[in-house]
C-alpha cells in the first residue's frame, strides 16, 4: 500500500479549509471563515513590487532577505520593542514558513511542547509534522473574557519541555496575554532552559488605545534568552498573498538557520520583498486606518452577537475575530455546514483549533458594517431554528 509517513497521516485536516473548499463557487455564500483583510493590498505596496519585476528583480537571492529589508525591518523592530536589540531579523516566505523553520531549528522528534489553546490549526500541526508530543493548557472562557491559567500553564512547563508556542493577541479567541503573565512565564523558560516560539502575527491588530502595539515577549527580553518570534506582513499590512514573514532569534542560530531556508524554500522573491520594504516604510498609515475600522467592526459585531439569545461572545482585545459560544451545540463544523447551507453564511467551526474550541464559532470581523449586519441578520435566523 503507497502511504504517506504516519505523522503525516495522523495530521488533522483543516476544517476551516474542508468549509471553505466546500463554499467555492456559490456566490450565495457571505464568507466570514477565512483570517484574512477584506481590502487589497495599498497601491503604493502594489506598486513596489511592481516596480521590481519591471526592473528585472526575478532571480535568487540570498537565503536570509535582502539586506536593504533586514535594515529597514530591524530599524521597525527598534522602534516598537525595547527588548530588540543584538537578535537577528530573517526574512521568510510566509509568517507559517517562519514557525515551521523555528520548529526545524530546534525541535526532535518525541520532544515534549506545550502550546495554548484554542490555536490556528496550522501552528497546532506543525510540531506533529516534526513528530514532536504535543501537550496543550486551555484558556478559560467567560462572557467577560477569555483568561490565562498561569499556574496551570507553569505546572505543564516541566524541565522536559523543549518549547513553548505562545501566540497572542490569540487567533482564534483575541485573547491577549498580559506583561506581569509575560514576565512569570519568561523568568520560568529561563530557569529551566525552555524555548519559547511566539507568534506575534496580530500585535499590530491591538485595541488598547494607549499602546500601539500589543506586549511582547520582544519587550522584556535580554541577550541569551531562548526566544524565537515569528511574524508575517500578511495582517498588518494587508498582505496575505504576498507571502511574506520574518522570525527574530539569537543571532548564534543564524547560520543554520540559513541552511533550513535554502533546503526549503531557498529564499523569498526580491519583488516581494520591495513591497515589504515599502509597507515598512510607509505603512504606518495603513495600520492606523485599519485599526479604526477593525476596532468599529469589532464593537458592532460583539454587540449584536450579544443580542442574540443563545450566544454568549466576549469582545476581543486583539486581532480581527470573535469568538463565540452557541449553547447547545456539541458539533461545531456540522453547524457551519448547516449555516452555509441553509443560511449563505460562512463562519469557522471551533473544533478546527482544537477541542477546546468545540461548542464555539468563529466570525472574521474584517468587513463593512454592512456585511457584517446582513450576516449577523443571517444568523439570527438560523438561530430561531437552532434554539426552535
Amino acid at each position: 500500500m503507497l502511504a504517506a509517513r504516519p505523522a503525516v497521516r495522523s495530521l488533522a485536516a483543516s476544517k476551516i479549509r474542508e468549509l471553505f473548499n466546500a463554499g467555492l463557487g456559490r456566490s450565495d455564500i457571505l464568507p466570514f471563515w477565512v483570517g484574512e483583510p477584506d481590502e487589497p493590498t495599498p497601491e503604493f505596496i502594489r506598486q513596489a513590487g511592481m516596480d521590481s519585476i519591471a526592473a528585472g528583480e526575478t532571480f535568487y537571492t540570498h537565503n536570509l532577505g535582502i539586506p536593504e529589508i533586514r535594515e529597514t525591518l530591524a530599524a521597525y523592530l527598534k522602534g516598537l520593542h525595547p527588548g530588540y536589540q543584538n537578535q537577528d531579523v530573517v526574512l521568510t516566505s510566509a509568517g507559517v514558513n517562519a514557525l515551521m523553520l523555528a520548529t526545524q531549528l530546534l525541535v526532535e522528534p518525541g520532544e515534549r511542547v506545550v502550546e495554548v489553546v484554542p490555536l490556528w490549526p496550522n501552528l497546532q500541526e506543525i510540531p506533529r509534522i516534526l513528530g514532536a508530543h504535543v501537550e496543550t493548557v486551555a484558556l478559560e472562557f467567560s462572557p467577560a473574557g477569555w483568561r490565562l491559567d498561569l499556574d496551570l500553564l507553569l505546572q505543564a512547563l516541566t524541565p522536559n519541555t523543549k518549547a513553548l508556542y505562545l501566540n497572542s493577541p490569540n487567533n482564534p479567541t483575541g485573547w491577549t496575554i498580559g506583561r506581569a503573565e509575560q514576565k512569570a512565564i519568561l523568568e520560568h523558560c529561563r530557569r529551566h532552559g525552555i524555548w519559547i516560539f511566539a507568534d506575534d502575527a496580530y500585535e499590530r491588530l491591538y485595541y488598547d488605545e494607549g499602546n500601539a502595539v500589543a506586549p511582547s515577549f520582544l519587550d522584556i527580553c535580554e541577550p541569551g534568552d531562548r526566544l524565537i518570534s515569528t511574524n508575517t506582513f500578511s495582517k498588518t499590512w494587508l498582505m496575505p498573498g504576498w507571502r511574506l514573514g520574518w522570525l527574530v532569534l539569537p543571532a548564534e542560530l543564524t547560520e543554520d538557520l540559513g541552511k533550513l531556508i535554502e533546503y526549503n524554500t531557498s529564499c523569498a522573491p526580491v519583488f516581494v520583498q520591495r513591497a515589504g520594504i515599502a509597507a515598512l516604510k510607509g505603512g504606518e498609515p495603513v495600520i492606523a486606518r485599519t485599526l479604526a475600522r477593525f476596532r468599529g467592526a469589532r464593537d458592532f459585531l460583539l454587540r449584536e452577537l450579544n443580542t442574540i439569545d443563545g450566544i454568549d461572545a466576549a469582545t476581543p482585545s486583539g486581532t480581527m475575530y470573535a469568538f463565540f459560544r452557541v449553547r447547545g451545540v456539541t458539533d461545531s463544523l456540522e453547524f457551519c455546514k448547516r449555516l452555509a447551507r441553509d443560511a449563505g453564511l460562512g463562519l469557522a467551526p471551533g473544533s478546527a483549533f482544537g477541542p477546546s474550541g468545540e461548542g464555539f464559532l468563529r466570525w472574521c470581523f474584517a468587513s463593512s458594517e454592512e456585511r457584517l449586519a446582513e450576516g449577523v441578520a443571517r444568523l439570527r435566523r438560523a438561530m430561531v431554528h437552532h434554539s426552535g
